[in-house]
């Protein structure tokens, strides 16, 4: 006699089939990078001791010293903790973080501990291998009983305006020890340049609308591969809080950075050029033949320097760096930042009304500009 319809095995089957389907359908690019990178995204925690010297009001009081002398100020111990995000980059356990997240300034040396979290449950202690205030990365190094599981560098000068990006990492020190927050936005500009700030020059910084708030600070952000292609690093906003505007410094940059550390443990920008520059404004420019106030006034020339020996003379003006304008002498600075000794930069120079290209090999400093 023939059964009517499908056998239970075949439902069974069939549902299953479903199930899968759907499963199949919520898996995206981005669910799968996130797999990908979130083991090795950690918390890092910097705990240490400042000093505060303290004077009770009364003991300033003359009435009071007239009588009883003067009194020291006494000391109080004062615990100071730092939380924000890292990744590994390597199996061994380098793992890359932001300066400021690990600066230890003003601590007690012995005081100060290192301390990284893993998704996992896992925590290590970590020692500083170097830090570059200047670009605000930090390497650090934790001994590891197996190898870990770790990040790869994309190329930030491939990124697209648009293109989907991920952050990752502990906002506000909330999950420390447990699974990256995770945050999804796009490109939304590249090469934002920032006048310094506190020590640190942030240049060609991708922008990105993927949420960062405190505690952010360290943590990759990758693309859809799960290539890092930042640091997430700031925030711009009104009230202190995440306002749309978030800023990441590239991988192309960090590499270099990183790879300098591992090496020496810090980065050398002892670069000579011999050069002394000042600001153009519009009666010099018009002076110079020059249509606007544009560049920086080469003020005067070290003898026998790479400069002279380039052919810079005073009353050139150099209008770029290896093709990226240059504004003031800040902006000149900032630039050079990017070299090191032995490097040959191109500087663009207007000279009796014309343009010309010069090449200029860096030297390293004498001891007495370092």
């Amino acid at each position: 006699m023939a059964q009517d319809g499908p056998s239970v095995s075949d439902q069974e089957e069939a549902r299953l089939v479903t199930q899968q389907q759907v499963a199949a359908s919520r898996q995206t690019a981005i669910t799968r990078a996130v797999q990908k990178v979130s083991p090795a995204v950690v918390s890092v925690n910097v705990l240490g001791v400042r000093l505060r010297y303290q004077t009770p009001f009364f003991l300033n009081d003359p009435f009071f010293q007239y009588f009883f002398g003067y009194r020291r100020p006494y000391v109080i111990e004062q615990q100071v903790q730092s939380v924000g995000s890292g990744f590994v980059i390597s199996p061994e356990g380098y793992i890359v973080t932001n300066e400021h997240v690990i600066d230890v300034e003003g601590l007690v040396p012995e005081s100060v501990r290192i301390t990284v979290a893993f998704p996992d449950g896992k925590r290590l202690d970590a020692r500083i291998v170097g830090t570059d205030p200047i670009t605000d990365i930090a390497l650090l190094k934790v001994e590891p009983e197996r190898p870990l599981h770790f990040l790869t560098f994309g190329r930030s000068s491939d990124v697209l305006v648009g293109e989907w990006v991920i952050a990752l990492g502990n906002p506000f020190g909330l999950f420390e020890a447990s699974e990256p927050s995770v945050t999804v936005g796009v490109i939304s500009a590249t090469g934002r340049d920032f006048k310094p700030q506190e020590g640190h020059v942030y240049r060609d910084m991708i922008q990105t609308d993927a949420a960062i708030n405190q505690g952010n600070s360290g943590g990759p952000l990758v693309n859809t591969l799960g290539e890092v292609i930042g640091v997430n690093t700031f925030i711009i906003s009104p009230t202190g809080q995440y306002a749309g505007l978030s800023f990441a410094v590239p991988s192309d940059r960090v590499k270099r950075i990183v790879r300098e550390l591992q090496e020496k443990g810090r980065v050398d920008r002892s670069i000579y050029t011999g050069l002394i520059v000042r600001r153009m404004n519009a009666r010099i420019a018009r002076a110079l033949g020059l249509d606007e106030p544009r560049g920086v006034l080469v003020d005067r020339v070290d003898p026998g320097s790479p400069a002279d020996r380039a052919g810079i003379r005073p009353y050139d003006v150099i209008l770029a760096i290896d093709g990226e304008r240059v504004n003031d002498p800040i902006d000149a600075y900032t630039k050079l930042l990017d070299y090191r000794p032995g490097d040959v930069v191109r500087f663009l120079i207007w000279r009796d009304g014309k343009e010309h290209e010069v090449k200029l090999k860096l030297e390293k400093a004498p001891e007495s500009y370092e």
